[in-house]
């Protein structure tokens, strides 16, 4: 498993928190995704870079958010 930090822009509230994590929950190879609405930072675990870029693959065809890995 691998660790990685996401920056989302976009995020308004807690409604948006829940939007991503729940998306993440669907997409193969993502164990965890925690999202702080507040800061717009994400942690994510996942089994690599595929399941990652899947991920925000996922979060960026949502329409309103823009995802930067840090």
């Amino acid at each position: 498993m691998n660790s990685y930090t996401l920056k989302i822009e976009g995020l308004h509230c807690a409604s948006c928190k829940a939007l991503i994590e729940g998306v993440a929950g669907d997409v193969a190879g993502v164990t965890r995704c925690e999202v702080d609405p507040a800061s717009g930072m994400t942690e994510v675990v996942a089994d690599g870079p595929a399941a990652l870029q899947e991920l925000v693959k996922e979060i960026t065809a949502l329409g309103d958010y823009r995802v930067t890995q840090l």
